[in-house]
């Protein structure tokens, strides 16, 4: 269980690495159709944030809050995560 944890939390660190380089530099994958690349990295940070505190409460460098205020809280910042990188990849409307 400790890998999978492990590499959920690598997985989450090079989210929130793309999306600094998205906010600050305007960088984005190259297969990616996103024409806002600040919204992009704001939905990108929202979606690794979630997977990193959730290694931390697993093992246990931050203290665990209830059940309920993880699993709601941390799904609030994902969805919220995923349709900011949505609106990131719309076309601007003229």
């Amino acid at each position: 269980m400790e890998w999978f944890i492990g590499i959920g939390v690598l997985g989450g660190l090079a989210l929130i690495t793309a999306g600094v380089a998205s906010m600050r530099t305007g960088w984005t994958p190259r297969w990616s159709r996103v024409t806002r690349p600040s919204v992009y990295g704001l939905g990108t940070l929202l979606v690794g944030v979630p997977c990193v505190v959730q290694g931390l409460f697993y093992f246990r460098t931050l203290p665990s809050p209830p059940w309920e205020v993880r699993f709601f809280g941390l799904n609030v910042l994902v969805f919220s995560g995923l349709i900011l990188i949505g609106v990131s990849q719309m076309r601007h409307r003229r």
